[in-house]
């Protein structure tokens, strides 16, 4: 996986593909795989949980303790 983080933009890469992106607005962060505006540590937070689900899948105890960070649980 690579993470790849700006001031205005991240994203997050797998097998040489972008699986998530998140762009810096004025009300916060949106990230492809948020419903809603989040601060820039829960935009990291999720992209890491995107690339987690794609390398691990959905019962990896990472992704588990991830998606709960999130509420995603």
């Amino acid at each position: 996986m690579a993470l790849e983080i700006t001031a205005t933009t991240m994203t997050a890469t797998a097998a040489g593909k972008v699986i998530a992106t998140a762009t810096h607005t004025d009300c916060g962060w949106h990230v492809t795989t948020c419903p809603r505006p989040v601060d820039r540590n829960t935009a990291i937070t999720a992209l890491m949980l995107a690339e987690r689900l794609i390398t691990h899948g959905e019962n990896d105890p990472c992704a588990q303790d991830l998606r709960r960070e999130l509420g995603r649980d």
